[in-house]
């Protein structure tokens, strides 16, 4: 069961956050058929949209959106309070060579553009509040420095971001993935800041400790150190879709007569298939005809 745990240290003035979420990321791989580079690319992100909502109110949405130039053409990644997770990239096939480390270069695949953060209020029970929209140019392209960025210049929130994935050549393909946000909170002081720079400059590699069977806990100490770590909150994260036949139907609807019309004669029913997860929706000639004769 993929984990995320959320507290404080040093008196309230450090929000630590941690996620374990490997299985989570394979099921997304499972479904799009991403190349390697694209996985770490959403793997990453999804892990920060994770790890970035975990203290959001029942019924918000949280979403992370990189708009950008690269092969991957665009990210996505969706958390919900309930620790529901879902997200796609434009490309799913982008691939580009290993950086000069030899590791994954997301920030190529990635690009130049834009770094969005979307939080949307009461989302869930239909209150479809005005959203809070946040951005801020794309630093480097490998999404925790990006993050860490944003929630320094938009939300004025200093922050470490640690996100990895790991992958092998044998199924399942995911070794290990998951992500760390330490934020230092009013009253911090120089001190502690020092030491958690330093623990975590001499920290092990993330995905390295995750393989080796770290859970969320274990990660926190990684990156604490001797600071004493108080847990406010755990959940278990999954990947889950919101998409249906019935969603599929209203947004056949909400195109309008003429072009429900156009379907209806010219192909005799319709088909869309679901960004998030793959899953492809039928609709009937019934059913169109159905939304034809209520918009008529």
């Amino acid at each position: 069961m993929d984990r995320l745990i959320h507290g404080t240290a040093a008196n309230d003035t450090v929000r630590v956050v941690a996620a374990v979420g490997t299985k989570t990321v394979e099921d997304v791989v499972a479904r799009h058929g991403l190349s390697p580079t694209a996985t770490a690319a959403l793997g990453r992100t999804l892990i920060g949209a994770a790890l970035l909502g975990a203290t959001q109110k029942d019924f918000d949405r949280l979403t992370i959106k990189i708009e950008s130039d690269g092969p991957i053409g665009g990210v996505v990644a969706e958390a919900r309070p309930d620790g529901a997770l879902r997200g796609y990239v434009k490309n799913a096939f982008a691939e580009v060579p290993p950086n000069g480390n030899g590791k994954f270069d997301v920030g190529g695949a990635v690009g130049s553009g834009m770094f969005f953060v979307i939080r949307e209020s009461g989302f869930a029970l239909g209150l479809h509040n005005a959203p809070y929209i946040g951005s801020v140019p794309i630093q480097t392209g490998e999404i925790g420095d990006d993050l860490a960025f944003y929630l320094a210049k938009s939300e004025q929130i200093p922050s470490a971001v640690l996100l990895g994935v790991l992958l092998k050549n044998s199924a399942p393909y995911v070794a290990a993935a998951g992500g760390v946000l330490v934020q230092m909170l009013p009253g911090a002081n120089e001190h502690i800041i020092t030491m958690i720079e330093d623990t975590i400059s001499h920290a092990p590699h993330l995905t390295t400790v995750i393989d080796g069977g770290a859970g969320p806990d274990e990660l926190v100490e990684m990156v604490l150190g001797e600071i004493e770590f108080k847990k406010l909150g755990e959940k278990e994260i999954r990947f889950e879709c919101t998409c249906s036949q019935e969603k599929a139907l209203t947004m056949i609807e909400a195109l309008g007569a003429a072009d429900a019309r156009e379907m209806l004669e010219e192909d005799g029913g319709a088909s869309m298939a679901c960004g998030f997860c793959g899953a492809d929706y039928q609709v009937s000639k019934e059913e169109l005809a159905a939304i034809v004769a209520r918009l008529s």
